[in-house]
């Protein structure tokens, strides 16, 4: 299901998409041999070196997700290291999840944008793997002070710019050699020397002293005449170059072209005059038709509009009924809700009132009240004899106190 979403992306973003992961693999394994991590990195954990693919998932690639997600948090931490920012060196049993989420904040304190889940890296490869380690590797090469530049080419001068202008002009001469061909090796026997016959027509008086003064006369018989005729005839043959610089084949072709063209567009205007002429007809036709049919359902015509309008009068006499009967549901479901409330309270006072629960609490209440009220008197009757006691007690120790006053008074008195 993960490849199907990431093909999903990949055909959203364009074609090129999925070649991507290709480029960015390359530059990074480039930007790594810079940073020299050969031997900071392979040589130190006795790992092998990296393929120009070895991050990029494609079907057509094998893969290992446990070896690719070990080297990808291996090199992420010794790039964070190399980007000046310490980071430990996670181990093969580490969470994954641990990790890969401290490597996407180290990432994002070194000021890389990251929109995509932590879920992405556990597979240790694809686009956002080689997205990680190539922004890693741009801050530890920034860090080094290390930047790609554009290549020097040497300026190469032509034969051709050191031509001057002037030279570049044809002669008559040269022209003429262009328009005749060279022949082939086969064919040399069969040709006839042009530049030969240029130099016999250059010098007219070398040919004069060959003449001879009297007039020849042929001592040859007719038929051999003719098979010797036979026999030279394919040697006479004159063949010219045609070479496709040549303005005047240009020229020729544009004649040719322009026949053609107008051969074709008296055709097409023939035909065109014909289709516009059927045209015409039809559409006379068609407007003809379309006036009869018109003042045929005329009658037809007014009675539907009149039916239309019937339409609209009946539809807005609906819209205003249905507007007071929208306004009559309300003030019933309002009347509704009232008779509800007021049944619920004569349910429930009707239950109060033929329950017999309140009477008996009522009956409860006042038997307990009752105990109540004969234990306060028995306390009250215990107080008072309690009072009483301490009355009595109290009265008898007043009445031996006076009289045992009264009987010292008398026993006083003789001494005085």
């Amino acid at each position: 299901m993960a490849d199907d979403g990431r093909r999903g992306d990949e055909d959203d973003r364009g074609p090129g998409a999925a070649h991507r992961g290709f480029v960015v693999m390359t530059f990074l394994l480039e930007k790594l041999k810079v940073l020299n991590y050969e031997e900071d990195v392979l040589t130190k954990h006795n790992m092998k070196s990296l393929s120009r693919h070895y991050f990029v998932s494609s079907p057509f690639l094998a893969s290992n997700p446990g070896e690719q997600f070990y080297m990808f948090t291996i090199i992420a931490a010794w790039l964070i290291n190399e980007a000046g920012r310490p980071f430990a060196e996670p181990q093969e049993y580490d969470e994954p999840n641990a990790t890969v989420s401290n490597i996407l904040a180290e990432l994002r304190a070194l000021g890389v944008t990251v929109d995509f889940p932590p879920s992405k890296l556990k597979a240790g490869s694809g686009e956002h793997v080689c997205f990680v380690l190539d922004r890693l590797a741009d801050e530890a090469l920034r860090r080094r002070g290390f930047s790609f530049r554009r290549p020097n080419y040497p300026t190469e001068t032509t034969e051709e710019e050191s031509v001057m202008e002037d030279d570049a002009e044809l002669t008559l001469s040269k022209v003429e050699e262009e328009m005749i061909e060279e022949p082939d090796d086969e064919d040399e026997d069969n040709m006839m020397d042009l530049e030969a016959l240029k130099l016999r027509t250059s010098h007219p008086e070398a040919q004069t002293s060959s003449k001879p003064d009297e007039i020849l006369e042929a001592t040859v018989e007719v038929a051999e005449w003719s098979l010797e005729v036979e026999r030279v005839l394919p040697q006479l043959k004159v063949t010219v170059r045609t070479d496709n610089k040549d303005w005047r084949i240009h020229v020729d072709q544009m004649h040719q072209h322009r026949d053609g063209i107008k051969s074709s567009l008296q055709e097409a205007t023939s035909y065109l005059d014909r289709l516009q002429e059927d045209i015409s007809r039809t559409l006379e036709k068609v407007s003809s038709r379309e006036k009869y049919i018109n003042g045929q359902l005329e009658l037809l015509i007014q009675e539907h509009r009149g039916a239309q309008a019937k339409l609209s009068e009946a539809k807005e006499r609906y819209q205003q009924a249905s507007g007071g009967v929208t306004e009559r549901t309300r003030v019933l479901a309002q009347i509704s809700e009232e008779l509800e409330r007021v049944k619920q309270e004569m349910e429930e006072k009707g239950s109060s009132m033929s329950d017999g629960a309140p009477v008996v609490k009522i009956k409860q209440s006042l038997t307990k009240l009752k105990q109540e009220v004969l234990q306060m008197d028995v306390r009250i009757g215990v107080v008072e004899h309690t009072l009483l006691q301490a009355k009595l007690k109290e009265k008898s120790n007043m009445t031996r106190d006076m009289n045992a006053t009264n009987l010292q008074e008398p026993a006083a008195g003789p001494f005085c």
